[in-house]
């Protein structure tokens, strides 16, 4: 009976929490903004395509270097090749925040596992695994990742494993040091006492217990890793063509502005708008999920 109350009590303080970062989110009036935004952003180039009567690799050689029109649905122009830039545009939006997405989620995912682990194990543990992330950080990370794009190919999934290879190690050291403060409360040390595995504390207590932190800086991940991606399709080691990004629009885009800046503005925008709406609901979330703003 008393166990079911203290459950029901832990319940009702939990969505309490949650309810109050939530509360707290919903005042922040740039976060809200930078959400519907960025919700249109991900609509848009999600449906976007299937909407259009354009087709993103179609060449239309009539219409080159169209400036935005109406005609034909042309809105954002055209490019060199007759292509229909709206429909580029929207497609390599779909590209980079799908890139950007799937790596910050799998950085932030090793990070969770590599500062978790080295943070609750201590010892020799935790001097091998920082000191190994220690040597990561000392490597050249777009070096490496354009070596590594250059000999494994431009793959979709290979360069987010590029990327994800070399963006976890923020995270890891974030959940080392909250791990650390995390392993002498009393809940953990019970948990210990009547034998509970290692790995089930790390997966049960201690990385529930980092979630707010978590979800923040992950959604600070997806903007850097979106701008890695992007600076890696403009030196011509993203994406491959006929299939675009952002950053390949933007590379194609520079080529051409003073004759065609319309190449370069849209796909620019598009990225500079989403990486302000991304930091601008990371920053929200930090107000919201912070236990001294109230």
């Amino acid at each position: 009976m008393q166990h079911s109350l203290e459950q029901a009590g832990a319940d009702i303080s939990s969505r309490s929490l949650w309810s109050d970062a939530a509360r707290r989110f919903r005042r922040n009036q740039a976060a809200v903004i930078s959400l519907f935004l960025l919700a249109f952003i991900a609509l848009a180039c999600a449906i976007g395509p299937l909407l259009l009567p354009n087709a993103y690799d179609a060449t239309d050689w009539n219409a080159t270097s169209l400036p935005p029109t109406l005609l034909n649905f042309h809105w954002f122009g055209t490019d060199e090749s007759g292509r229909d830039l709206l429909v580029r545009t929207l497609i390599g939006g779909r590209i980079s925040l799908v890139v950007g997405v799937l790596a910050a989620l799998s950085s932030c995912t090793v990070g969770i596992v590599v500062g978790a682990t080295a943070g609750f194990m201590g010892g020799k543990v935790d001097a091998f695994l920082m000191r190994f992330v220690d040597m990561m950080y000392a490597i050249p990370y777009l070096l490496i990742a354009i070596l590594l794009v250059t000999i494994l190919g431009r793959d979709f999934y290979l360069v987010v494993l590029t990327i994800t290879a070399f963006s976890w190690m923020n995270m890891a050291r974030i959940v080392r040091g909250q791990t650390l403060s995390l392993r002498s409360r009393e809940f953990i040390e019970a948990a210990r006492v009547i034998g509970v595995p290692t790995w089930r504390i790390i997966a049960r207590h201690i990385i529930p217990n980092l979630l707010g932190i978590v979800i923040i800086y992950t959604t600070i991940t997806v903007p850097s890793v979106i701008l890695v991606e992007s600076v890696l399709s403009f030196l011509g080691l993203g994406i491959q063509e006929p299939m675009t990004s952002w950053g390949v629009l933007i590379h194609d885009g520079t080529a051409v502005m003073e004759i065609s800046p319309w190449m370069l503005l849209f796909p620019a925008g598009m990225l500079s708008a989403s990486l302000y709406c991304f930091n601008y609901i990371g920053d929200g979330l930090r107000d919201a999920l912070d236990p001294k703003d109230k």
